[in-house]
């Protein structure tokens, strides 16, 4: 009796040491994790088959990319050892870094490189132009492969090593051979985190698991480039039902980094113990602009078109947003990004805010009082300024209807060539700080919404394509902005920055308008 009641209580001791032990286990393994709040919830997993930026966020940590861009801008091997190029320009051959794997255990290959550039080319801008430089791709052995030519491409690195989705990640040749013409089943990259599939719960979490066979680079994380060193177990990505609660959430300590806070609680953040804010500038900016509709509709007239740099006062639409003097420029006139590499006011005399002049500009017209359809995101930052241009485009004479809708809608709206004349919407400046890249010059003559077409245009950016350096892209990228103004494909609202916050226990982590979380540690909460 005495022997059985102390094998019991032994056996619930037992029990409840166990018990305990697997509880700080748990605890200790949270302690290691990271919990964001991004932008948006990723739903679409395939890197190749979209421009979402929150696509492309999930894409650079499970996928990996040949070349990645510093925070200089430079172009720096990543996947890639080293690489040759022959005289005349024509053929390069690049070698792969040695232990370079999958997340399922398989070695990354040049026959998985060549069945990803292959890929992703057709689908991407610079890719179309890497195509029709006469582009084929071809496995040599293992580790090296060759791109061939038909003439010279000076921005071969460049584009393999663009941070602009989609982007040319590498995956498994096998995976691409199982999707055909869709999106790839099943996501095995070779980033320094592999996404748990397992763990997944759409509209609510995803989890990142730090992929311990990851090879990094043996130099420092410079932005997209160098050594990508994961020091967390896990990146637990969660899904909030609004940026309220995501900043509440991160003030309790209950994430521990928000990729865009809300404007009107910046002060109260700022303020809250153990959360820190990070403001950005140049690239790390956003580009505001209305996309006007060239295929039907008033815009259809260039005249019309330009009475509209008359009608925007970027400082009036900021401050009608919410965004405040320290998170904004009061007046950026580039198309390719204040503060950037190629910013430039060439053109940008015909930009001067008088709505007296764009009335009279409007009246020599052939506009007769037809309805302008403005597309309206509900709760946007946008919705804003495409208000404040509307009342302006009123006291001009314009008849405007604003239409509030998600921007789903406006999606799908956008994609039919009448029916709308112009949406507000902004983007990250690193996508438009290049006329290759910049969503409303770079499909000039495409079948991309809106629908501008050039001929000069055309002529220009393929000059830009072609061009043999940095020095020579800068004067060019001021004559195509020049032919931007004239053309407008769209017009500029303002740029600013959408300042993140994190939790004071996060160190090293990488400043950028880029969600980063290789390289990051953990100290104390």
């Amino acid at each position: 009796m005495g022997q059985s009641a102390l094998s019991r209580r032994g056996l619930l001791a037992g029990a409840a040491a166990v018990g305990t032990l697997l509880r700080t286990e748990a605890v200790r393994a949270a302690a290691m994790n990271l919990t964001v709040v991004l932008e948006s919830e990723a739903v679409i997993l395939d890197p190749h088959v979209t421009t979402a930026a929150i696509t492309r966020s999930f894409g650079y940590h499970v996928f990996d990319m040949l070349f990645a861009m510093t925070a200089a801008g430079d172009i720096r091997p990543q996947m890639v050892e080293r690489h040759e190029v022959a005289a005349d320009g024509l053929t390069w051959r690049f070698t792969l870094r040695d232990r370079l794997l999958f997340h399922d255990g398989t070695p990354v290959t040049a026959a998985d490189c060549v069945a990803s550039l292959a890929r992703w080319a057709p689908r991407d801008s610079l890719g179309r132009m890497l195509l029709g430089a006469g582009a084929t791709f071809t496995a040599d052995d293992a580790q090296s492969f060759t791109i061939a030519l038909k003439q010279p491409f000076p921005l071969m690195l460049s584009v393999l090593g663009k941070p602009n989705a989609p982007l040319p990640c590498i995956m498994p040749a096998r995976i691409i051979a199982a999707a055909g013409s869709g999106r790839i089943r099943e996501i095995i990259g070779s980033g320094p985190f592999a996404f748990r599939a397992d763990l997944w719960r759409p509209g609510d979490v995803m989890v990142l698991q730090r992929f311990d066979r990851y090879a990094p680079r043996q130099e420092p994380a410079d932005f997209l480039a160098g050594g990508k060193v994961v020091q967390v177990e896990q990146v637990v990505l969660r899904v909030m039902p609004d940026d309220a609660t995501g900043a509440n959430a991160l003030i309790a300590g209950e994430i521990d980094y928000m990729q865009y806070l809300p404007f009107d609680q910046l002060d109260l953040l700022a303020k809250a113990p153990g959360v820190r804010l990070m403001t950005l500038r140049g690239l790390d900016m956003f580009q505001g602009n209305f996309r006007l509709n060239h295929a039907s509709g008033p815009f259809a007239d260039p005249a019309v078109r330009t009475v509209l740099w008359h009608l925007v006062d970027q400082k009036e639409m900021l401050e009608a947003a919410g965004i405040a003097p320290p998170y904004r420029l009061d007046s950026c006139k580039s198309f390719w990004m204040c503060g950037a590499p190629l910013a430039t006011d060439a053109g940008s005399a015909v930009a001067t805010f008088d709505v007296a002049a764009a009335r009279a500009a409007l009246a020599r017209t052939g506009y007769k009082g037809e309805k302008v359809i403005m597309l309206q995101v509900a709760g946007s930052i946008s919705q804003a300024a495409g208000s404040v241009l509307a009342a302006r485009m009123r006291e001009a004479g314009f008849t405007v209807e604003e239409q509030v809708m998600d921007w789903g809608t406006v999606l799908a709206r956008r994609a039919k060539r009448d029916g709308w004349s112009l949406f507000p919407v902004y983007s990250n400046g690193i996508d438009m700080a290049s006329p290759l890249t910049h969503f409303y010059v770079a499909n000039n003559c495409g079948d991309y919404p809106g629908w501008s077409c050039s001929a000069r245009m055309s002529g220009l950016l393929a000059a830009f394509a072609a061009a043999p350096d940095r020095a020579a892209r800068r004067v060019i990228a001021a004559d195509i902005q020049v032919e931007a103004y004239k053309e407008v494909p769209s017009v500029m609202w303002g740029q600013f920055a959408r300042p993140a916050g994190y939790r004071t226990r996060l160190l090293d982590l990488i400043a950028s308008s880029f969600p980063i979380f290789w390289n990051v540690r953990l100290g104390a909460a």
